[in-house]
């Protein structure tokens, strides 16, 4: 291996580092910017207010300390062609999935994008000797490692998230159940799912108190649970908030519809691992026709294979 690619493998590895450091970073930025707007409505809501400010949205909280020159530079490039360029509709969605799509948040992820690229451009420059065509072959491969690592990361993160709210949607639908049945009201039920049981289903009771807290502030029920139908991409919890809008406005029986769409819901989901235990049972076959049927060849034709070699060396 040359000298050049292993500098490229230690850039693309520190560009990694870098990339990762900064969404730890944004990760910690998006919990302390939750936990304060969760402050912050709780605080309000035990305040008299006039019916004037009722219908304010919450405030956006603000960045921390150690993150906010992060967010100050990338506000700087609201609005422009470098925000547009390096902010697609995609981006944006996994931002709002992740829980980071706030004025703070995304000026942060823009700004990590844009100092990342930088620094790769500037170390391939630095410390790669090459000149000509492949000179600006690595400067561009850093470039685009440096934007393109942020955005894989949080792909990452949100996938994570949505295979947990997947993991939680059956559980969520039998506290809802419980909830009905001790006589809770709809927002009763969604208020105590926010607030008290947030630790049996932690990213859905998250979603569940920020739109609590949205609803307090003046939005509408369909509103304040928007994000929490369109925001994950899931087909089954979009019905589910449907069914709880209905309700909530409409009024009646709930508990029959919930049954009935835990049971579709959990058949739904022994079908589909049925159908996944086949199709790794097929790949197995071939893993142990590759892997164990030599082994096994070699354990009992050995003993043979040797003996009938003794044989023939006697008989020579």
């Amino acid at each position: 291996m040359s000298a050049s690619t292993l500098l490229i493998v230690a850039l693309l590895l520190l560009a990694l580092g870098v990339g990762l450091l900064g969404i730890a970073g944004l990760w910690l930025s998006g919990q302390q910017q939750r936990t304060a707007a969760t402050l912050q409505g709780a605080l309000r809501s035990r305040e008299p207010r006039a019916p004037a400010e009722s219908g304010t949205p919450p405030p956006v909280a603000a960045a921390p300390r150690g993150w906010a020159w992060l967010a100050t530079l990338g506000e700087r490039f609201n609005g422009g062609r470098i925000e547009a360029a390096l902010l697609a509709p995609e981006d944006r969605l996994l931002l709002d999935q992740a829980g980071w799509h706030t004025r703070v948040g995304t000026a942060t992820f823009l700004a990590l994008r844009l100092l990342i690229a930088l620094a790769g451009l500037l170390l391939a420059t630095m410390f790669y000797d090459g000149d000509g065509l492949s000179r600006v072959v690595v400067m561009g491969a850093a470039l685009g490692a440096g934007v393109l690592l942020p955005k894989f990361a949080l792909r990452a993160w949100a996938t994570r998230l949505r295979r947990r709210v997947s993991a939680e949607l059956p559980l969520l639908i039998d506290l809802l159940r419980l909830l009905q049945g001790v006589g809770f009201s709809m927002d009763q039920s969604l208020q105590t799912l926010g607030d008290k049981l947030r630790s049996a289903i932690p990213v859905l009771g998250r979603e569940i108190q920020q739109a609590n807290i949205a609803y307090m502030h003046g939005r509408s029920r369909q509103q304040s649970l928007r994000r929490l139908a369109e925001s994950f991409g899931d087909e089954d919890l979009r019905s589910l908030v449907q069914l709880m809008l209905q309700v909530h406005e409409h009024g009646g029986a709930v508990q029959e519809p919930l049954r009935q769409f835990s049971v579709r819901l959990r058949e739904q989901r022994r079908s589909a691992l049925k159908e996944k235990v086949g199709k790794l049972s097929v790949k197995m076959t071939i893993v142990m026709m590759l892997t164990l049927l030599p082994a096994l060849m070699l354990v009992l034709s050995g003993p043979a294979i040797i003996a009938l070699a003794n044989a023939v060396n006697r008989l020579g």
